[in-house]
């Protein structure tokens, strides 16, 4: 049996500008890691690095523009490396609603946890970034 984190929030702005927060490494570095590469294209290698220690790649495995994306992870820790991360865009009458998926955890454990809760405050910053163009400083970050 895995484990996955699910959240819902719904952004005021539109599905492409959500899509390019999360897709494009110019917005990844504002509100999530410190410095990203990558291309929204299926088989495409990203590189999430939050600091010399915590330098991770994934795959895009699912993109469909301004829809849907998920990346496969293929070096991280023994945690993150079975999972896949990612979201499917619907409009909603006051926005965007995200809905966000992080799936195949192998436990129920202290990093999983640890991680849904991360999680919510990494996206409640997407959504502050995107309605209000205000950048944490990546040191500043929870």
């Amino acid at each position: 049996m895995t484990h996955k984190i699910q959240l819902d929030l719904v952004i005021k702005t539109s599905k492409e500008n959500v899509f390019n927060a999360f897709t494009q490494p110019e917005h990844l570095n504002n509100w999530w890691t410190l410095k990203s590469s990558g291309k929204p294209e299926l088989g495409v290698e990203y590189n999430l690095n939050f600091t010399d220690i915590y330098n991770w790649f994934c795959e895009v495995s699912h993109v469909k523009s301004n829809e849907s994306f998920y990346l496969k992870m293929t070096s991280s820790d023994k945690d993150w490396n079975p999972t896949t991360f990612g979201f499917e865009l619907k409009d909603h009458e006051h926005g965007t609603l995200m809905e966000f998926t992080h799936k195949d955890w192998q436990e129920n454990n202290h990093e999983f946890r640890n991680t849904s809760y991360c999680w919510a405050l990494l996206l409640k910053g997407l959504k502050k970034y995107l309605e209000t163009g205000v950048v944490v400083p990546f040191q500043e970050r929870d």
